[in-house]
Parts: structure tokens; C-alpha cells; sequence
């Protein structure tokens, strides 16, 4: 494989890591290539600097917390003054899975502010220069990819050990659709290959993923195929919206409904689905597509998001009801390319 990175920054990096104090923030909400880049990165530098912590701005998956190290994860909106102090207190502070500072929501103007050395490693397209060294690379399945090749290209292959790898490759399967998206490069399958040399064991970590949700959240997914699903033959879309009513119907979970709006593209001639789910105070979107059509592009310009052509977010301040209305609202306009 062809080396991504300048040798001569990530010395640097790997200089000004060691024997310091090390936090390493993911998005808001993490997914499982967030955690499984933060705890990759988390197990990686334990031995060799003099702390390091991973703060996650809000909570995470139930289904990712096997990961090695999930259990010392400080959740800022369980302790968002200690989340805060150890930002404001570090030496470097790596930033996984998110190039816009926006991402980390109530802890934005902490990062933004802190004196600490910045690393942002991330693969989303349109990065916003906040920190000092940027390992951005859009065409990579993932933030774990990329934290691999940061970590064998810095020299330390030797270090990748059954934690790591497990954590790796669980955020490329997930952020890959278990690695049939097109960012699945043969670099990538290489990597794969890796991680499993590494003591990774692929059907274990796929059962701890996949295999392990609760009875409410396989009668909530029931729910919405059966009666919530809506089909627009016309503009090859699917979509499905969820209210906060149904949410605590089914005891809502976080990451309860990651994955449901892969369901609607599924479906023959369908080209983009969207899963619109009511929350507090907005409503959060996710969006998939497939071939050209850029659900990134939608999302931008209309739903204050972004993400990758095929696999984007977004949110609105508007109720569900409208929400939904406004995305309907937009099809004509895109009947074409959803067509083509």
C-alpha cells in the first residue's frame, strides 16, 4: 500500500504524544467507527503517554461497549464540567470522525479555545481547518482505516494487538455496511486481512454488533417496515419517520435505530431513503443512496448536514410532520437524477 501520510509529520506527532497528556473526542453521539477509531487510538497510546482519555459528547451504542476501554470513556453529558476541564487541561487533543468543531456540539467552544496541540483524523469530504495536523482523507472507508494507516505508517505496526484490532475493525464493518460500500478499496480488504492476522475474530465481533440488540428494538424495527414504511415509486425514494411517542413505545436505546434506513434502499428501484426520527428539540435525519445521486448534496442544502454522496445527515427545527413535508416537497426537483 502506498503511504498516506508525510513521514515527517507524523514523527511529530508521535514526539509531541509521548509521555503527555493525551484526550481523544469523537462526534457527538459516536458510531461505531468514532469509538472504534477513539478506543483503537485509546489502547494504542496508553503505554506510551502519561494519561490519555476519551471523552465522548453524549452517549453511545449499548452494542459497542465490548470494546476494550469502552468502561473509562468520560460521557459529557454525564460530567460535561470534568469532559470540559480535561479538554481545556491537555497537551493534544485528537480529533476522530468529525472535521467541523460544530460536531461536538456543547463542547465546541472548549476545543476551540484549549492551547493543546490538535490531530483530526477523518475522512468526510470538506474538512475546516481547526487544527494543527490534518490526516483527512475523503476516499477512505473510514476514520478506523485511517487511524490503522496512522499507526503502521508512524512506524508502530508492532503495537496493533487483538484490542486495537478488534476495535478497527469493528468501525470499518460497521461504516462500510459489513464492507459492501463502494470506499471498500482493495487497501482496505488488505487492512481487513490485517486486523484478522491480529487476533480479530470477524463472526465474534459481527455477533457483539448485530446479534446483540434487544427484544423492544427488533419489535420497534418490525414496526416500522410494517407501518411506517412509505414507498414514492415515482421519485425512486423510501423513507420512514418515527415520533418520540413511538420511541419510548418501543424504549428507545441509543443506536436503536441505526441501520433502519438501509431497509428502504433495499427495495427494488428504490435510489435514496431517509429515516427521520423526533427528538427534543429538532429532528434528526439520516439519508442513503445509491450510484451518483449525492445525498450529501440534499442534506447541505437543505437540512443543515452532510456526511458522504451516498451516506449523509442532517437535522431540522421544524416538527416532524413538517419535516418530513419540506423532504416531499423537494422530490420533483430531483425526480430526474433519482431516475437516471
Amino acid at each position: 500500500m502506498q503511504a498516506l501520510f508525510d513521514p515527517g509529520k507524523l514523527r511529530e506527532i508521535d514526539s509531541i504524544c509521548t509521555g503527555k497528556n493525551l484526550v481523544i473526542l469523537p462526534h457527538h453521539k459516536p458510531d461505531g467507527d468514532a469509538m472504534g477509531a477513539s478506543l483503537a487510538l485509546y489502547n494504542y497510546f496508553l503505554p506510551v503517554a502519561s494519561s490519555v482519555t476519551v471523552i465522548s459528547p453524549g452517549d453511545f451504542p449499548e452494542f459497542l461497549e465490548w470494546m476494550k476501554g469502552a468502561d473509562q470513556v468520560l460521557r459529557s453529558d454525564a460530567d460535561e464540567g470534568r469532559a470540559k476541564n480535561e479538554i481545556a487541561s491537555a497537551d493534544v487533543i485528537f480529533c476522530l470522525d468529525f472535521n467541523d468543531p460544530d460536531r461536538v456540539q456543547g463542547l465546541s467552544n472548549t476545543l476551540q479555545s484549549s492551547r493543546a496541540r490538535k490531530v483530526v483524523i477523518d475522512h468526510h469530504l470538506e474538512p475546516k481547518v481547526f487544527c494543527d495536523f490534518t490526516l483527512c482523507v475523503p476516499g477512505a472507508s473510514s476514520t478506523c482505516e485511517l487511524v490503522y494507516r496512522f499507526i503502521t505508517e508512524s512506524g508502530h505496526s508492532q503495537r496493533v494487538e487483538r484490542n486495537i484490532a478488534e476495535c478497527l475493525y469493528a468501525g470499518i464493518m460497521t461504516d462500510t455496511g459489513s464492507f459492501r460500500f463502494s470506499s471498500m478499496s482493495s487497501d482496505a480488504h488488505r487492512i481487513i486481512a490485517a486486523l484478522i492476522d491480529k487476533g480479530a475474530v470477524n463472526h465474534a465481533i459481527h455477533e457483539r454488533i448485530f446479534d446483540n440488540f434487544s427484544e423492544n428494538r427488533t419489535r420497534f424495527l418490525g414496526h416500522c417496515i410494517k407501518d411506517k414504511l412509505v414507498v414514492l415509486p415515482e421519485y425512486h425514494t423510501a423513507y420512514i419517520s418515527v415520533t418520540m411517542e413511538e420511541l419510548d413505545t418501543y424504549t428507545y436505546r441509543p443506536g436503536d435505530t441505526e441501520g433502519i434506513v438501509n431497509y428502504g434502499l433495499s427495495i427494488r428501484g428504490v435510489r435514496m431513503a431517509a429515516f427521520f426520527s423526533e427528538r427534543d428539540d429538532m429532528v434528526k435525519i439520516s439519508f442513503r443512496s445509491k450510484g451518483d445521486f449525492s445525498v450529501k448534496d440534499l442534506a447541505a442544502a437543505h437540512f443543515n448536514g452532510g456526511g458522504h454522496m451516498n451516506a449523509a445527515g442532517g437535522r431540522s427545527r421544524k416538527s416532524l410532520d413538517e419535516t418530513v413535508q419540506a423532504f416531499i416537497n423537494l422530490l420533483p426537483r430531483y425526480k430526474d437524477a433519482l431516475a437516471s
